[in-house]
């Protein structure tokens, strides 16, 4: 997929904690998402960042869906997608993603979607999910893509993606 002119990358990544926030099982997760957020944040090629209320140590958990406290949100906006490779696969979000199984069930389905957004477009979490819900149901296409529909994304391949996420 080639990034159109006057365009950004939009992302989306949901996963289901394996308790609730505030539960034990996941403080470690929790206590890191401002630190990580933040390193997005100043970041080469960040653009944009869903939010929750900005109390410490929540990140975007506030942002339930489909009323479950469990299942979490990220949704960015970047410049492209080497920047958001490098915050992906070249920072501490990386050792994150590494320990992924500590703190989240295992989908089972796709649970990742990017697509092209106009530059200082916001995205919602219910254009998100569409999207999600659209790469599920029909594979890839210019609307919904995944890592492996980027031939110039290549550090996924390299940093033990999991082949659904990938997709």
């Amino acid at each position: 997929m080639k990034q159109p002119a006057g365009y950004h990358l939009a992302e989306l990544n949901i996963g289901r904690l394996v308790a609730e926030p505030g539960d034990p099982r996941v403080e470690a997760f929790m206590k890191a998402l401002d630190a990580v957020n933040g390193l997005g944040k100043r970041s080469d090629g960040f653009v944009w960042m869903m939010e929750g209320s900005g109390e410490p140590g929540k990140g975007n958990t506030e942002t339930k869906i489909a009323g479950d406290a469990q299942f979490v949100s990220n949704l960015t906006v970047w410049e492209d997608v080497a920047s958001l490779e490098q915050f992906v696969w070249n920072t501490v979000h990386r050792a994150f993603y590494e320990r992924r199984a500590e703190w989240f069930e295992v989908l089972g389905e796709q649970h990742f979607v990017m697509w092209w957004v106009p530059a200082g477009h916001q995205p919602t979490l219910d254009e998100a999910l569409e999207r999600l819900d659209e790469l599920r149901d029909n594979g890839a296409s210019e609307r919904a893509f995944g890592w492996k529909d980027l031939p110039q994304a290549t550090l996924w391949k390299m940093r033990n993606c999991a082949q659904v996420a990938a997709q």
